[in-house]
């Protein structure tokens, strides 16, 4: 029998370390992912510009061939294409569901990935220019009461995009031995009027329950490599994201995007993240079933990679980059791109694509256009001094 200080201990374990979810109740249907791609992937091989004549020439061995060539690039148009290693994402372009910004960039204009990803998640032009994130701050007006959360940060720590004054969700798969459904019942009878430590034991028990479903026995995720279980946790995502009365907003990071050495073009060690990638979102887009009609995915990056190929087969830090929107109430199947294009004198400080479009302008529209926040609060709190900075309109139906 269990005494009352291993209860004590148990519950502690449990609340602190082991897997949590707290439900929310949104006041929307609409689901948003923020897939953050750490690392700085390189735009120029995830949507090339084959198009652009200057493009073959700088980017040499990396350069993505044209739609129709042996290993080319699936085509969107006339002038970009995606990388071959998305089949997935290509059919979604097809469809109409998904979109790409290209020679987009947050306002950071050095190299650091600390600092980049510092400035995309707190929304100003600086790292360190707010302690809290964009979207904690956006969510604000839904909710963030404890047990009414309306985000949730997927992995082992909550990325600075989702911290702040708002209360939100956190879930990663337990390192710890699991705790039976009789201890936790008992726990959450014996702590029925703590009002927080009652609501944390009912959330275990619920995201156990979801990860269970999601594949995840016993809280354990299977064995594979870091693609495997990066496809395992978008099929958790879509679970979360699904669950009745659950939150409506997720947030998953993905490492491993800097490519400073064999890069590869069509095959090689980013095609093979690429796939990756690919096969994850269509993982979630599978686990959402008919919600994804309203469920949008953002996926992006700190910051783009050098047009010109370095000394060890590979890019370094650059400055634009690319981001891509895919939902079922995207207007999609379209590059949207201020092309400053790569001939000499375009490129910026000549080694970079130069940003041409501000990544704001594609997280306001996010936003305001899918999730119905309100433009003043995003104007006023979630991206403050942005008035001048346009939403990009039109992106979903």
């Amino acid at each position: 029998m269990l005494d009352r200080r291993t209860l004590i201990q148990a519950a502690i374990a449990t609340a602190a370390l082991g897997p949590r979810l707290a439900f929310a109740k949104a006041d929307t249907d609409k689901r948003l992912l923020v897939v953050l791609l750490r690392g700085a992937a390189d735009g120029l091989s995830w949507i090339p510009p084959y198009g652009d004549p200057s493009y073959a020439g700088l980017r040499g061995q990396l350069a993505i061939g044209a739609p129709g060539s042996t290993d080319g690039a699936h085509k969107i148009d006339g002038m970009f294409g995606l990388h071959p290693a998305f089949d997935w994402l290509a059919q979604r372009f097809a469809a109409g569901d998904a979109l790409a910004v290209h020679a987009v960039a947050s306002p950071y204009r050095e190299r650091s990935h600390f600092d980049g990803q510092d400035a995309l998640e707190n929304g100003t032009a600086t790292a360190l220019g707010k302690r809290d994130g964009w979207l904690n701050r956006a969510i604000a007006p839904l909710g963030g009461a404890l047990g009414n959360e309306t985000a949730i940060a997927i992995g082992t720590t909550t990325p600075l995009l989702l911290r702040g004054n708002t209360r939100v969700a956190n879930w990663a798969p337990s390192r710890l031995p699991g705790v039976d459904n009789d201890t936790l019942a008992r726990l959450a009878r014996l702590y029925e009027s703590d009002e927080f430590l009652h609501a944390r034991l009912a959330q275990a028990m619920e995201s156990q329950a979801i990860a269970e479903d999601a594949g995840n026995m016993d809280g354990k995720r299977r064995r594979g490599n870091a693609q495997q279980q990066f496809r395992q946790t978008l099929g958790q995502a879509a679970k979360f994201l699904t669950a009745e009365n659950g939150p409506r907003i997720a947030v998953v990071d993905s490492g491993g995007w800097d490519t400073h050495a064999n890069q590869g073009a069509a095959t090689g060690g980013l095609a093979n993240r690429f796939r990756g990638l690919d096969a994850a979102l269509a993982e979630f887009h599978k686990g959402m079933g008919d919600a994804w009609r309203d469920t949008a995915v953002l996926v992006m990056t700190e910051f783009g990679r050098t047009v010109r190929v370095n000394g060890t087969r590979g890019t370094d830090h650059g400055t634009a980059g690319a981001a891509v929107l895919v939902g079922g109430g995207v207007r999609g199947g379209r590059v949207i791109a201020d092309w400053p294009g790569l001939a000499a004198g375009a490129l910026y400080q000549d080694r970079d694509l130069y940003p041409s479009t501000d990544l704001r302008s594609l997280c306001k529209a996010t936003l305001i256009e899918h999730l119905k926040i309100d433009a003043a609060h995003v104007d006023r709190r979630v991206f403050p001094d942005t008035t001048p900075i346009p939403v990009l309109e039109g992106l979903f139906a």
